[in-house]
């Protein structure tokens, strides 16, 4: 037996006809109707709270950090070219991506 729930409520949204089209094509590519798709994306994203706004300070700052760390292994490549150990360089790079895929996985 279905448990479907009756949406009561309307919310209105003006729109240009472009908008509107534009909506309905995204939906329909979706297999959804315009108003799911509203539902799923506003229900999706994120609000701006300030629990997300923390968030994604911390989330900016760690990508900060791994940017800087990218930017100390090219200086220090492009310094001791000669000298640059390809084992220690992909090793730096292997961290760097797997600390940008936790975040990713974190964020996501």
């Amino acid at each position: 037996m279905s448990t479907k729930v009756n949406k009561t409520n309307h919310i209105g949204i003006r729109a240009t006809d472009a908008e509107k089209l534009n909506w309905e094509l995204k939906a329909h590519a979706c297999g959804l109707k315009t108003s799911q798709l509203a539902r799923y994306l506003l229900n999706k994203h994120s609000t701006g709270y300030a629990s997300d706004k923390r968030s994604r300070q911390e989330f900016n700052l760690q990508v900060a950090r791994i940017g800087n760390n990218l930017n100390q292994i090219a200086r220090w490549a492009n310094t001791y070219k000669g000298a640059a150990e390809a084992t220690q360089v992909i090793a730096s790079l292997t961290r760097i991506e797997s600390a940008l895929l936790a975040l990713n996985h974190r964020a996501g």
